[in-house]
């Protein structure tokens, strides 16, 4: 007969199982990180801001002028407080090489309506201070100008770059908007035929 040697065994602890609840916890986590995301996504898709067209009224916006280069006495404004003038709202930045070939045009178009009721109005997009003043004082500016800080006008407008204006009429609606510079001759076209009406 063989003898059974009794021998020691040191119990092994098992992982313990995942439990149904933890898998149902995992569920509901997921479950509310798609809805979180649907609803986002529904958000994004039913904003009621759009880029402003011709025909539309252009949204109103705040400014505080670049010290020297305010309105009508004025170091702060609106488009609100320009009802009434014809209003040219160029964006530009000191960076942009097209912009240089415009802001002379604009200056003309400044000194020759100024007095007729017209407002053009340079809005610096994500520029410095120092580098916007530089630009102006380089090419000799007399024009209204402010910076667009933290972008709010231009993100209104959804420019598309710069340089970009939109010609806004006595009334307020958006009659013209130029994607790139802006010529003497479409200026000249324009600006009589709003003051016009």
């Amino acid at each position: 007969m063989s003898e059974t040697i009794p021998t020691t065994q040191t119990a092994v602890d098992q992982p313990a199982k995942p439990r149904r609840p933890l898998r149902l916890t995992m569920v509901l986590v997921w479950l509310a990180v798609l809805g979180l995301l649907a609803i986002l996504g529904w958000g994004l898709l039913n904003t009621t801001a759009a880029r402003p067209e011709v025909g539309q009224p252009a949204p109103d916006f705040d400014v505080a002028f670049f010290d020297g280069f305010g309105w009508d006495g004025r170091t702060t404004a609106n488009l609100q407080d320009m009802r009434g003038q014809v209003v040219v709202l160029n964006f530009w930045a000191s960076w942009c090489v097209e912009c240089r070939d415009e802001t002379p045009v604009l200056e003309s178009a400044w000194q020759k309506y100024a007095d007729q009721g017209v407002v053009v109005l340079g809005v610096a997009y994500a520029d410095v201070e120092p580098n916007s003043l530089a630009y102006m004082d380089d090419f000799g500016v007399s024009f209204p100008h402010a910076p667009d800080l933290g972008t709010d006008i231009s993100q209104t407008y959804e420019i598309t770059g710069v340089p970009e204006t939109f010609i806004i009429d006595k009334e307020g609606v958006i009659r013209h908007v130029q994607i790139g510079a802006v010529n003497e001759a479409m200026l000249d076209q324009i600006i009589p035929e709003l003051l016009a009406q």
